[in-house]
């Protein structure tokens, strides 16, 4: 399995914001006993951390990153335009890339959908 150090770093971050969160909750529940304290301030904790944990762990958001830039020439259909380029995804990796190529918005999509079809997730 191939760890994906972003999403586990923000993983880790977001285990310790729930910190203060439940220790709250088990501080002002108390009075109720440790135990049910606990279970409360886990079920809150569920309630709350849930969502954002499915976002860290399913996000497209986290996946690709992509370098933008004005005025390129698009290395596709030679527009000049904004143009856009893949740096990084699952296994592709074109951070240090000496001539990284650029594609128009609309070049970037079709090698995009190109790259799906194919079964990339870039």
């Amino acid at each position: 399995m191939k760890v994906n150090f972003k999403r586990y770093g923000l993983y880790l971050v977001r285990w310790q914001l729930s910190t203060p969160i439940l220790a709250g909750v088990g501080i002002v529940l108390a009075s109720m006993g440790a135990l049910v304290a606990a279970i409360v301030a886990n079920l809150i904790g569920g309630l709350l951390f849930f969502w954002v944990d499915r976002f860290i762990f399913t996000s497209e958001t986290l996946d690709a990153q992509w370098e933008v830039k004005e005025n390129i020439c698009c290395i596709d259909c030679g527009k000049v335009s904004r143009g856009y380029r893949l740096v990084r995804a699952k296994s592709y990796d074109r951070s240090d890339d000496p001539e990284p190529e650029f594609r128009c918005e609309e070049c970037s999509i079709k090698k995009s959908d190109e790259l799906k079809r194919k079964g990339h997730n870039h």
